[in-house]
């Protein structure tokens, strides 16, 4: 974790740890961030960055360290578009910059780090092991940082620009495997211990998050119309909104998993509308890791399945709807995705032998195709 500032005697001059960090506007306003090694430079650099600002002039910021930089890009980043940005994103952005960016680039100056710097940095996140998501998500608070910086005119060029589809090469085997074959899942179901199976049925049947699943409390179900309501999760402990304003959303149940939730509800301690529909055994609410780590993994193992984890299951549901001729549009609302398109990319594992064989000839017949008329 970065070490705090501390404030010295001269305005806009901070200490952190062995070094100084001078914070003073330029010409146009902006605020920039420098690093000096003692307090005769760290003054010496606030003058300077003052006498540009009284002429208008822009001080190049080459010193401003990527540390530096990114404790004040943190504090003030709104997002880049009109919507802003999630609190819970920018928390998601401080741990993953403060857990792998920031130590491999903090030292650096801005302006020296160049496009083979940040392949370097995702390369030595994929030797780490992380999963190709995982690389991801810690490369784009960095690419968001940059893209700040540059529009900001603290570097000349952005060098995480194009880098969007750099997250490796993903095998044939691991497309295949983000969803689970029917057998696949009667095999995780069957090797769950008894007390586990609805939770990991009704994940592969909902398509629900983990957080979300484990949010969902008796008020939230209609058992007479057979829906569930969603319009929270659990998120780094706490209870928040879903993902996106779509993620509130109304969810239909199998008539099987309804007689299985109806009864549930009729022998559980925890019936009351507040209580939550999986609990611990002491009424509290699931925690996501253990349902991942004590009912999911043990199963997937067992099953000859080890690669499956607990997103398996909602690649799995939206696959299976798919297969079952619901549309992309009737997925998205389902999953709670913001666009159909995302939909589509993201959860279609439809297998070569899984597509129906086109027909043309006969006019009228459903899925076929009239033949053409000549002139």
């Amino acid at each position: 974790m970065t070490a705090p500032l501390v404030r010295t005697s001269t305005p806009g001059i901070y200490r952190r740890a062995k070094r100084y960090v001078v914070k003073e506007r330029d010409g146009f306003g902006r605020m920039l961030t420098r690093s000096a090694t003692t307090m005769t430079e760290a003054k010496n650099i606030k003058a300077d960055i003052r006498s540009g600002a009284s002429r208008g002039v822009w001080a190049a910021p080459g010193r401003t360290t990527f540390a530096d930089y990114a404790e004040e890009w943190l504090s003030t980043y709104a997002g880049r578009t009109s919507r802003g940005i999630r609190p819970t994103t920018i928390k998601d952005y401080r741990r993953y910059l403060e857990r792998k960016g920031i130590p491999f680039f903090g030292s650096m100056s801005l302006t020296e780090i160049s496009p083979r710097d940040i392949k370097r940095f995702m390369l030595a996140l994929q030797e780490e092991g992380l999963a190709r998501n995982s690389v991801r998500l810690h490369v784009a608070p960095v690419r968001a940082l940059f893209a700040t910086a540059f529009e900001d005119g603290l570097v000349q060029a952005n060098p995480a620009a194009g880098l969007r589809n750099m997250y490796g090469v993903v095998p044939d085997d691991e497309r295949v495997n983000k969803a689970l074959t029917d057998d696949e899942l009667d095999r995780v179901l069957a090797a769950a211990r008894p007390e586990h199976r609805l939770i990991l049925r009704f994940l592969a049947e909902t398509g629900l998050r983990i957080g979300e699943a484990i949010a969902v409390q008796w008020r939230d179900v209609d058992l007479e119309l057979g829906r569930i309501h969603i319009t929270r999760r659990y998120y780094a402990g706490t209870v928040d909104a879903p993902k996106s304003r779509y993620g509130v959303r109304t969810v239909p149940l199998d008539p099987n998993m309804l007689r299985e939730l109806s009864d549930l509800r009729k022998r559980t301690t925890w019936h009351l509308d507040g209580d939550h529909v999986f609990t611990s055994a002491r009424g509290t609410a699931l925690d996501g890791s253990n349902v991942l780590e004590r009912m999911m993994k043990p199963a997937a193992v067992a099953a000859g399945v080890p690669w499956a984890h607990l997103h398996t299951l909602r690649h799995t549901c939206a696959t299976r709807l798919f297969r079952s001729g619901w549309n992309a549009k009737q997925v998205q609302m389902m999953l709670g995705h913001h666009s159909p398109a995302f939909t589509l990319a993201t959860y279609v594992h439809l297998m070569p032998e899984d597509l129906p064989t086109p027909s043309f000839g006969v006019a009228g017949a459903v899925g076929e195709c009239a033949p053409i008329r000549r002139t």
